[in-house]
């Protein structure tokens, strides 16, 4: 445990929400929901307006509707998230080396061993120019936690949000932590939670009082004296730079089960090439290829075959995905098929019967991730597409929230399609709402384009946090605030 509070913990504020509403200055101060927008589909983020209604992430779509009709819900734009992420990454590179990310909106950053923060008053300073730097460069919020650990800095940022930034200083772990719930505390989830409240413990106080002899005789050794340690305040984990993946997969939930064998091999073989487009961009290869399919009736079943050396190959991981189909009783309907690699290695070893079958290459496919979030998938193959309505086709091709350009109207992004039309409104991050036209949806002027940048002339920040300016007032700047 740190004596000072040199851990920082960014979170930005509703991510995929927040991008959205810069990117479209019609959707700003509106409820927004990001997510799979089909029958099946689950909410990703919702905005600060769209969680007033009760939606929040993981919530079925069609529930978020329900409480929310009116917000706008889009499909998730990953080429532009990951854009602004590795803009607020590379800010957090300049801090300090040993930078962890969590996710795309997510990270730790060590600032002692950057050098750029020892005690209380340095580490704010530099949260508060952090919190400026990114609203110069992307636009958006995050919120910032500080403290002498992981835990207690995540802690922070959550209770800082939105647009905040909060200081714990060491040596008030306890006291703050006491009356919170344990829910807090990582690796305290329902299930958890729920076997501790019918214990009677539903605080931190409750699990620090209780003793580790308790806890460890109702959770067990290892969890037990770990969560005895955090309810305490205890938490010694380092920030570790190199959070290296142990695998690497794709998976889609479809709309409507599919019982054609034919149409689920197709899938399959769809979702190999996508994993390996994601392989290869991670410059990486991978041993063992794994399908995962869950049934009609949420069985879910995991097959997996472990190859003579790592590959990268997309013929090789395509018939390997279909050789472990072969073995998966499908009779009844699937619901989600996933097709993963694992044991990856930084080298390639080809696989000599794939290059003995004349090298076949497989097209490679473009990575598409709405489906991470529950939405659609890619469009299928020729004998696939048959069976999908002209209403499934369009709006695969016009995803609700992408970009667009006309020729004559310029760039847009979709509200929606049906009926064999598609309705656009033509705006831009730093143009004022835009207006909406109706298009048919074979209109040779309109194209999908690629995303514009939320901010046209970001600050240069290359020189970060040297020659930073200090902590202005405005949005996106309000005042830091200690505990206790």
């Amino acid at each position: 445990m740190r004596s000072a509070p040199t851990i920082l913990h960014l979170d930005m504020d509703a991510f995929y929400a927040s991008a959205e509403q810069a990117a479209k200055p019609s959707l700003r101060g509106k409820p927004v929901v990001v997510g799979g927008l089909g029958p099946r589909g689950v909410v990703a983020t919702a905005s600060y307006e769209a969680r007033r209604f009760g939606v929040h992430s993981a919530m079925p779509t069609a529930q978020a509707r329900r409480l929310a009709p009116n917000a706008a819900y889009l499909v998730p734009r990953f080429t532009l998230y990951r854009t602004v992420s590795d803009q607020v990454m590379g800010l957090l590179g300049q801090l300090s080396p040993l930078v962890e990310p969590l996710s795309l909106d997510e990270a730790f950053v060590d600032l002692e061993a950057g050098g750029t923060a020892d005690d209380t008053a340095s580490a704010r300073a530099i949260g508060e120019q952090l919190r400026d730097a990114i609203r110069a460069v992307t636009g958006l919020t995050g919120s910032v936690g500080l403290a002498g650990s992981k835990m207690l800095a995540k802690i922070a940022s959550e209770e800082a949000k939105p647009n905040g930034l909060l200081v714990i200083e060491p040596g008030t772990e306890r006291d703050l932590l006491a009356p919170m719930s344990v829910r807090i505390l990582p690796g305290v989830g329902p299930a958890t939670g729920d076997h501790l409240r019918r214990a009677g413990m539903t605080t931190v106080d409750d699990l620090a009082t209780a003793g580790e002899a308790e806890l460890v005789r109702l959770l067990g050794k290892a969890h037990g004296v770990a969560l005895h340690r955090m309810a305490l305040g205890y938490d010694d984990r380092p920030v570790v730079a190199e959070r290296d993946a142990k695998s690497v997969s794709v998976e889609d939930t479809f709309d409507m089960d599919l019982h054609d064998r034919v149409r689920v091999r197709t899938e399959v073989e769809r979702l190999a090439d996508r994993c390996v487009q994601r392989l290869r961009a991670a410059e990486r290869s991978g041993r063992t290829v794994v399908l995962k399919v869950r049934r009609y009736d949420f069985s879910t079943l995991t097959r997996s075959e472990t190859l003579r050396g790592p590959t990268d190959d997309p013929t090789v991981v395509r018939e390997a995905a279909a050789r472990l189909l072969e073995a998966v009783d499908t009779t009844g309907g699937v619901r989600l098929l996933g097709v993963g690699v694992t044991g990856l290695a930084d080298y390639t070893q080809e696989d000599l019967f794939a290059q003995a079958a004349g090298e076949r290459a497989a097209p490679e496919v473009p990575a598409q991730e709405e489906q991470d979030a529950g939405g659609h998938g890619d469009e299928p193959a020729d004998g696939a597409q048959e069976q999908e309505t002209a209403e499934q086709l369009a709006a695969r091709r016009w995803p609700a929230g992408h970009d667009v350009c006309h020729d004559t109207y310029g760039h847009g992004w979709v509200q929606g399609s049906g009926v064999g039309r598609v309705t656009v409104r033509f705006e831009e991050p730093e143009s004022p709402p835009g207006r909406v036209r109706t298009f048919r949806v074979d209109d040779p002027e309109l194209q999908p384009a690629d995303p514009l940048p939320l901010v046209r002339d970001p600050v240069d920040y290359s020189s970060w946090p040297a020659r930073l300016p200090k902590s202005r007032s405005g949005p996106g700047s309000s005042g830091g605030e200690s505990r206790p």
